[in-house]
């Protein structure tokens, strides 16, 4: 089975444009979904999490995950430890999970995915992008939190320009009725060329 990897900046819709993967019959796998999953379950990420942040990482065994945000957005390097403790183990998860699935591709979508060299175990990559300001207003929206908060997570990504020139193709994310054609001629182009 064919590997497409998924990704895109905060607030481009790759959660969006994953689930209309998966409404075609695609198996979607979403990798922060199952980080977050892991971080919550696994004894040995914990361990490893408490070690590098404190006790206080962890609220009623869950990962305080504002806690972390706000040490990690500032310090590139515990963002990278933090990083080697979690992806190997979604890594493994990935590779038990692919061996279950049916279909000529799978999705991976990843926020990532070209940061930590993801890309490069896919078979093609798709870029979700979107307008600044609208990328920048829609996590306003959806997580609360003040304008500057999302320009602070959005310095830690690669730009759209950087993931661009890596990716294999690009759908545009500003219509849902725009992005849902894109993304069925993207499904036909794939089954195509898997076919």
């Amino acid at each position: 089975m064919k590997i497409v990897g998924l990704t895109g900046g905060i607030g481009s819709g790759k959660s969006t444009v994953a689930n209309m993967f998966a409404e075609l019959g695609v198996p979607v796998y979403i990798a922060d979904k199952e980080a977050r999953r892991l971080t919550n379950t696994s004894k040995i990420i914990r361990k490893k999490v408490e070690k590098l942040f404190g006790a206080q990482a962890y609220v009623d065994d869950k990962l305080d995950r504002e806690f972390i945000a706000s040490i990690v957005f500032k310090d590139a390097d515990k963002l990278a430890q933090l990083n080697e403790i979690i992806h190997p183990k979604v890594a493994a998860h990935f590779a038990r999970w692919i061996k279950k699935q049916e279909g000529l591709y799978c999705i991976k979508e990843a926020a990532i995915l070209f940061e930590n060299g993801g890309y490069k175990k896919c078979d093609k990559t798709i870029l979700v992008t979107a307008p600044k300001q609208e990328r920048i207003r829609r996590v306003m929206e959806r997580d609360a939190v003040s304008r500057e908060s999302v320009e602070s997570r959005m310095q830690h990504q690669w730009s759209d320009k950087e993931k661009s020139a890596l990716s294999d193709l690009i759908i545009e994310n500003i219509s849902l009725e725009q992005t849902a054609k894109e993304v069925r001629s993207t499904h036909n182009y794939l089954l195509n060329l898997y076919a």
